[in-house]
């Protein structure tokens, strides 16, 4: 009988073995870690929308993507990631993040993709790129940054993208991006940018699209865009220039610019007109919304001037009543003159026609 029973046992335990190691490997497939969906064959970790307020205590070691986006984090400690160190997208946008501790991403030296918008960060210490060398995509939107200092971006020697758009950027001070020589597509737009100085975009040779739309920009320093040598799109639309000078965009010495300007005030006059005239004979310099510009200053009739129409008819009238005032005076001089030395030369004649007949009579 003991026999009979634990053959029955072998018999069963055979028969529940394989579905005993198939239920373990689907559960080391789609683990469930610490309200963490993770999938070690994609190596992700799945932590969206699960109401932490702090970082899981652990994570597999094979992750190299985390989401822990729609979350309450509020701050990211030094050496936060240590236990997952091959990571390569995190994704900590939808938080309410205010602090990021000096080297907390220190560790993720292949990190390349890096999301930290809408949260609530208004400043970044000089540690905060420690470890980011390898980033290639960093996105910063929709915070409460207000200036930007050449200390926050140290170390992105390889970052391409980097998106400060919804923040409320004032001012840019002199070489702040100068360590980001890869990059290639900046968003600065919807922020509260007034001038543009000369010098903040040193170094952004390869930087192919800026995005500066949406800000209050009303003065562009003359060589401000010179360093941009490979921009393909700059977008200044809905800002607040009244005037530009033509320099300024002709030192764009690239092969190919478009330029967007549509949605600013523009004072329009005779001299804003030859500006935009030349601009637009520039080979290299396309004008893509230039037919749209209209004049606020010229809008009495409650009709938008664009940019296109003749308004200088007055001084073109002035310009032509004074040439040709000046060529009638001109004329008028030289027929004078004329007039004086024929009457002079016929004066001449008779006096010598006189001496001639008194040496006669003699």
């Amino acid at each position: 009988m003991t026999d009979t029973k634990l053959r029955t046992s072998r018999m069963h335990l055979l028969f529940v073995l394989p579905l005993v190691l198939e239920v373990q490997s689907i559960s080391t497939s789609h683990n469930i870690t610490y309200d963490c969906t993770c999938y070690e064959e994609l190596k992700i970790a799945n932590c969206t929308s699960r109401n932490f307020t702090h970082l899981p205590a652990a994570l597999p070691p094979f992750t190299e993507q985390l989401d822990l986006s729609l979350n309450h984090l509020s701050a990211i400690r030094p050496r936060a990631f240590h236990t997952t160190r091959r990571l390569r997208i995190l994704l900590l946008n939808d938080n309410v993040i205010a602090v990021l501790a000096d080297g907390a991403f220190s560790l993720l030296e292949g990190l390349l993709r890096l999301d930290l918008s809408r949260n609530r960060i208004s400043f970044l210490s000089e540690g905060f790129s420690q470890g980011l060398g390898s980033l290639r995509d960093l996105s910063l939107a929709e915070n409460r940054l207000t200036n930007l200092d050449s200390s926050f971006f140290v170390h992105f020697d390889a970052l391409q993208r980097l998106n400060l758009r919804h923040n409320a950027i004032e001012t840019i001070k002199m070489r702040t991006f100068v360590s980001m020589s890869t990059l290639r597509q900046l968003q600065l737009n919807s922020n509260n940018l007034t001038v543009l100085k000369n010098g903040i975009f040193s170094m952004l040779r390869n930087l192919e699209v800026l995005y500066l739309h949406h800000n209050q920009i009303h003065y562009l320093d003359v060589g401000v865009l010179s360093p941009l040598t490979s921009l393909a799109l700059l977008d200044l639309t809905n800002n607040n220039l009244s005037t530009i000078q033509f320099k300024t965009f002709l030192s764009l010495n690239t092969y190919s610019t478009h330029i967007m300007l549509q949605g600013n005030p523009w004072n329009c006059d005779c001299d804003l007109q030859r500006v935009f005239r030349k601009l637009c004979n520039v080979k290299r310099l396309f004008l893509d919304d230039y037919d749209n510009l209209t004049c606020v200053n010229l809008d009495e009739s409650h009709r938008n001037y664009t940019m296109k129409e003749e308004f200088c008819v007055a001084e073109m009238v002035t310009v032509l009543v004074i040439t040709i005032t000046v060529v009638i005076t001109v004329v008028a001089a030289i027929v004078m003159a004329e007039k004086k030395r024929k009457k002079k030369n016929k004066e001449k004649h008779w006096t010598e026609v006189g001496e001639l007949s008194c040496a006669s009579q003699d």
